[in-house]
């Protein structure tokens, strides 16, 4: 019982969401006021998954978890997952955004959604988040960012670092999946804009990076990568079977989020294609080859 109730601290983390959760709220009430009681149940019901979102990020940043992670790599790994995976997909199904828009002061939500702002300092940071809601640009930041702090070099200076650690790692994590599960979990008002067959190829191109590196640090090696978790006072778990623990985890857990998210991909591409071999000839990029056959003929 003393691994869940010790160890429990008080991360900046807190703070943001303390915020977030006020500001959440002040925008639900002026939402409220602006339009009638049936146009507000809709966020209201969504700013639960939001709030829920908010509740696993304080868990793998606050509890015992975090705690945990500096002597153990396989701990390490579940607050990665719950930062990329868990935390985003609720934060994503919440859209937090127009009540989080409606609560800015005067008319700044206005001009932070408007194409055309006039503003020298929000152009470029409009221009920054429309590049990095493309699609594509989503997906490969999510793996960019899952490969790179899981490499020795950015892994131990993080460790070694608060700083990079929390403003860098951890907020990356938590940005990558916000980005990458928005491309595939509608959150008004952002729109989907990948397709059904490009959903499918980037589950699937994810997966794979998720399972080459799970490979590469649990099989494809033959000794521990981080070199933080060698010689730890009080541990006796080898620091390489440590290691594997860890990418087994990335290997399992991980698809607890890709797989029915696949699935439902899938599906969806079934009901517009009528067949399962007419949804896997799309994906592989073979209709349009076995059209140009039927045309011949």
């Amino acid at each position: 019982m003393n691994y869940i109730l010790d160890h429990w601290s008080v991360d900046p983390y807190l703070f943001v969401v303390i915020a977030l959760v006020i500001w959440h709220e002040i925008g639900l009430a002026l939402m409220a006021k602006r339009s009638r009681p049936e146009g507000t149940r809709q966020p209201r019901r969504r700013s639960l998954m939001f709030y829920a979102g908010l509740v696993v990020l304080l868990v793998a940043v606050e509890s015992p978890i975090n705690y945990w992670a500096y002597d153990y790599f396989f701990m390490h790994m579940i607050q990665h997952l719950l930062l990329m995976f868990a935390a985003p997909t609720l934060i994503v199904a919440g859209a937090p955004w127009e009540p989080l828009r409606a609560a800015l002061p005067g008319g700044l939500g206005n001009t932070v959604t408007r194409e055309g702002t006039t503003g020298a300092l929000l152009r470029p940071i409009q221009a920054a988040g429309r590049f990095m809601l493309r699609p594509w640009v989503s997906v490969a930041f999510f793996s960019l960012v899952m490969v790179f702090w899981h490499l020795p070099g950015p892994f131990d200076l993080a460790d070694h670092n608060l700083t990079v650690h929390l403003w860098l790692m951890e907020a990356s994590f938590l940005i990558a999946g916000v980005l990458f599960w928005l491309q595939f979990i509608g959150s008004p008002p952002f729109r989907i804009k990948m397709s059904t067959v490009g959903q499918a190829a980037a589950l699937f191109a994810t997966n794979c990076v998720m399972w080459v590196l799970a490979m590469a640090m649990g099989f494809l090696t033959s000794a521990s990568w981080y070199s933080v978790y060698n010689h730890v006072p009080g541990v006796t778990l080898p620091a390489f079977a440590d290691q594997q623990i860890g990418a087994g985890i990335l290997w399992i857990c991980g698809d607890f989020w890709a797989i029915p998210t696949m699935v439902f991909v899938i599906k969806k591409l079934m009901s517009e294609d009528g067949s399962v071999s007419n949804a896997v000839d799309k994906i592989l990029g073979r209709g349009s080859r076995r059209y140009n056959w039927a045309n011949r003929a």
